[in-house]
């Protein structure tokens, strides 16, 4: 079974616990992991984009000349995608970009990422984050002395007075643990989780 430290705010050892098998141990999904990532930024498009196709152009709407007789080949509008201001040819228009992902394949997705960071040492384990007050200098030096710089806190439920704290502190992140999603979980250096939601 693995085993991870478990620190306090000072970045001292407390104990050892142990980590769930079948979350932190598992054999990483590249592929699987590389689309949740990718329908997590597709997710982030708009998709607003849009041109005027020959008929949402405004104008054009005579003849520009007679059909026979002048010589030039004939034309029904000056709207036309072959004049300057007219409509576009399969231009862009509204969508959505995001995917279909089995809820299997999520969930395989998050333990990838979870036995990634186990594997890379980037997983630091607090006993718990009990903030008084809201107080941005107070958690940067709880970051400091776990050394972390760039990282996601994910919390077993809300607590406004750390997740204010952790607000206004550059690349850093804070989520509770159902809500967590791979691309946060890849964007951060480090995940430092609470105990209560490591158990969760």
């Amino acid at each position: 079974m693995k085993k991870v430290e478990l620190l306090n705010l000072k970045g001292e050892k407390v104990k050892d616990i142990n980590l769930n098998e079948e979350i932190f141990g598992i054999t990483p999904n590249k592929n699987v992991l590389t689309d949740a990532i990718i329908l997590s930024m597709a997710s982030l498009r708009q998709g607003t984009h849009k041109t005027k196709t020959r008929s949402e152009v405004s104008g054009g709407g005579r003849k520009p000349y007679r059909q026979k007789g002048t010589g030039n080949a004939r034309q029904g509008t000056i709207r036309a995608p072959h004049y300057r201001g007219g409509g576009v040819v399969f231009g862009v228009t509204p969508r959505s970009y995001s995917f279909k992902m089995n809820k299997k394949e999520r969930g395989l997705a998050i333990r990838s990422a979870l036995t990634e960071k186990v594997k890379n040492k980037e997983l630091v384990v607090v006993d718990s984050l009990p903030f008084k007050e809201i107080k941005t200098k107070e958690m940067v030096k709880v970051l400091n002395n776990l050394n972390t710089k760039k990282a996601l806190i994910v919390l077993s439920e809300k607590n406004l007075n750390v997740q204010a704290s952790a607000r206004n502190i550059e690349n850093v992140k804070t989520t509770l643990v159902n809500t967590i999603n791979v691309f946060d979980l890849l964007k951060y250096d480090n995940l430092v989780v609470t105990e209560d939601a490591i158990k969760k």
